[in-house]
């Protein structure tokens, strides 16, 4: 456990990690280093632990040995699996279907290092394998009915492990502190002096220019962009987030960022207003959300963030 320590004898430390495919940090107020930077280190084991479990990548991962039995047998899933199974039905509920953790085969069709276009057919051919609905859950075990069909947690994934750390840095009474997990921030509470944390948001159309400015004094931020994975073709911007009934690109928002309690809620509120276009407003509007929105005019729209503009 951290000791109580006045305010003057702490100092911030920032401790930068690479994990999830991008730059992540923990930033911790203590008064002892070594105590500090031990408990740093079982914060960042635990997003490790879960992307080691969850990846993709890993043909070793829960997530792969679910793909790998598509359209054979069902799965058997530990308790963590279930519950992230749990909460990805949930935002496929709350989504009206457009969160979806079985679009990810979309990707065979986006290549965000080319720009090359994929055929409506190439297309369509994927998005009928796409389908939580079409997902048979057992008591607890998952079975994919079709063979190619996979499920991907990069939906959430990041965001959940910044949830897990963060708990892990509150279990050894770590209170002046934040995650920074490639944008997805939690953050435990204020700076030492209490005033809050200075989060910039980033100007989606000019790399390194912040836009916006929020302070965190606890809680989380989220933001989802056309500008992390995209290339344009006359003139026309296509991102890497995906609409599943249509496998195109949404179009409606450069970026949303949203403020909520933890950083899964904050994270998965602001893919789905992305995937909602039109709608997006209205549904964080529906949902208590604060956030701040940026249309394809570089207008802003805002709900309570607390923001400071720039310039």
């Amino acid at each position: 456990m951290l000791d109580k320590q006045s305010d003057q004898a702490m100092q911030i430390y920032r401790i930068p990690f690479h994990a999830m495919a991008c730059a992540c940090e923990v930033v911790i107020a203590a008064a002892d280093q070594q105590q500090m930077f031990a408990i740093a280190q079982e914060a960042i084991a635990e997003v490790r632990r879960i992307e080691v479990k969850y990846s993709r990548y890993r043909d070793d991962s829960m997530v792969s040995r679910i793909n790998a039995q598509a359209g054979g047998q069902a799965v058997e899933c530990d308790e963590e699996t279930w519950s992230l199974l749990d909460y990805a039905d949930a935002l496929y509920a709350a989504s009206d279907g457009l969160f979806d953790i079985t679009a990810g085969i979309l990707r065979r069709a986006w290549d965000f290092r080319s720009k090359h276009l994929p055929a409506q057919e190439e297309l369509q051919a994927l998005c009928e394998k796409i389908g939580w609905n079409k997902v048979e859950r057992g008591e607890q075990s998952l079975r994919l009915p079709q063979a190619g069909m996979e499920i991907d947690f990069g939906g959430f994934g990041k965001e959940y492990a910044a949830d897990r750390a963060a708990a892990i840095l509150q279990e050894r009474g770590t209170v002046h502190a934040y995650l920074n997990l490639g944008g997805d921030i939690r953050v435990l509470g204020p700076k030492p002096d209490g005033t809050a944390w200075i989060m910039g948001i980033q100007d989606p159309r000019q790399t390194g220019k912040i836009v916006a400015s929020i302070p965190l004094r606890e809680g989380a931020l989220a933001t989802s962009g056309d500008y992390e994975k995209y290339f344009e073709v006359e003139g026309q911007r296509y991102c890497h987030i995906l609409n599943p009934h249509s496998g195109l690109p949404v179009r409606r928002w450069r970026s949303i960022s949203v403020l909520a309690p933890l950083t899964s809620v904050a994270g998965s509120c602001t893919t789905i207003a992305m995937l909602k276009e039109a709608d997006a407003l209205a549904y964080l509007d529906a949902q208590g959300m604060r956030y701040l929105a940026i249309d394809q005019h570089g207008e802003m729209h805002m709900q309570r963030p607390g923001v400071s503009t720039a310039g």
